[in-house]
């Protein structure tokens, strides 16, 4: 054990929870996994280290008995009845030939595949390798980000070589991997606590040639492209992933694809702004409908509303409309639109015109920019 003290290992104190001493080493293991550092050696003691101190601190039969009397506590045929008596002092200590503290059948290992095997799924399959996510970028207008889409996206990823099947190797020329034998995966370190990871050598296939397939050059795979129908949902913004499942690179040795992810750029609307799931929209008004109020028609994203303006209204004045902004991707309430009213002036033009204003203006009592002051 290249760590002094299991806790230290984890990085939790010596009252920790059993979830976050689960925490912890999830945590760890990604991070130290030799498939996420291949070749660094530091990296595999350091998961050496941490994988022994999680065996021992999930187990709380284990656990106690460390607390209690160190590493020694764990040894195999370790007799924890014994060793208290002999510490407290009055019992006899071991016959002549007999082992001390020695009671047999302990030294049973834990296992904690549960905690590990959904951080790297398919390590344990031989041959099996998961598929890689690819991203594609799509952009599209401003309404069908708020109504949603239904669109084309073409893309180019690869897919299994047809010649090889995806083995990367000329037919006929495979024989046994000579470094794991055929079983695709190699083993790291000793003892129960020893794991395993996928063959460098072939790439988890457990067969090795030395000619590459003439299609594919060994890699396995060819360029293809496609053209996917994808649904945008309403509601995406700039900056949303859109999944679309089992379409990105192909498995090896039978696991499962990658996923496609839809990185979405709304293109901006000349009258719509968008601000969370809101909406601001400027309407223009006359005059006469700002001072003495009226029912105005306005358009939505799904349909023309009536709106009210209240009498003496000014421009700027926000009016909402409930329930006809931005839908919300998951779930709750739509948002709102807000209606910004702009007092619309009528350009200069005959003399009733001119005369009309000056009927208006002379109704101000006061200048209008007299309360301003910095």
């Amino acid at each position: 054990m290249a760590a002094k003290d299991l806790y230290t290992a984890l990085g939790v104190k010596r009252q920790a929870s059993s979830d976050e001493i689960k925490k912890a080493y999830r945590k760890l293991a990604r991070r130290h996994h030799p498939d996420v550092n291949p070749g660094n050696k530091q990296a595999e003691e350091r998961f050496k280290d941490i994988s022994q101190a999680y065996d021992v601190l999930s187990d709380p039969e284990k656990r106690k008995l460390y607390d209690e009397f160190g590493m020694d506590g764990l040894q195999a045929g370790f007799n924890a009845e014994q060793a208290r008596a002999w510490r407290d002092g009055g019992a006899r200590g071991p016959a002549a030939g007999e082992e001390p503290f020695t009671r047999g059948g302990f030294g049973r290992y834990a296992n904690f595949e549960d905690v590990f095997g959904d951080i790297f799924s398919g390590a344990g399959r031989r041959g099996s390798l998961a598929g890689d996510d690819v991203e594609a970028n799509l952009e599209i207008d401003f309404l069908d980000a708020i109504r949603g889409v239904s669109t084309q996206v073409s893309i180019d990823r690869p897919q299994t070589c047809a010649t090889c099947g995806g083995t990367g190797s000329e037919k006929g020329s495979e024989t046994t991997c000579p470094e794991c034998l055929g079983r695709g995966r190699v083993q790291l370190g000793q003892g129960p606590v020893s794991f395993e990871r996928t063959c460098p050598r072939c790439k988890g296939s457990g067969r090795f040639s030395t000619r590459p397939c003439p299609t594919c050059h060994g890699r396995g795979q060819t360029p293809h492209a496609e053209r996917l129908s994808v649904r945008i949902p309403a509601g995406v913004d700039t900056g949303a992933r859109v999944r679309v499942a089992g379409k990105g690179t192909p498995g090896q040795g039978g696991g499962p694809p990658g996923d496609l992810y839809i990185v979405v750029r709304v293109r901006p609307h000349p009258l719509l702004e968008r601000r969370g799931n809101d909406l601001y929209f400027d309407v223009p008004v006359t005059i006469g409908e700002a001072a003495l109020g009226a029912s105005i028609t306005v358009p939505t994203p799904d349909a023309e509303v009536r709106v009210k303006v209240p009498p003496g209204s000014h421009s700027g004045r926000l009016l909402r409309i409930r329930g006809r902004g931005v839908p919300a991707l998951k779930g709750g309430d739509r948002g709102d639109l807000y209606i910004r009213v702009m007092i619309h002036v009528p350009a200069d033009g005959a003399e009733h015109v001119r005369d009309a204003i000056r009927v208006v203006e002379s109704a101000y009592d006061k200048d209008p920019r007299s309360d301003l002051h910095l």
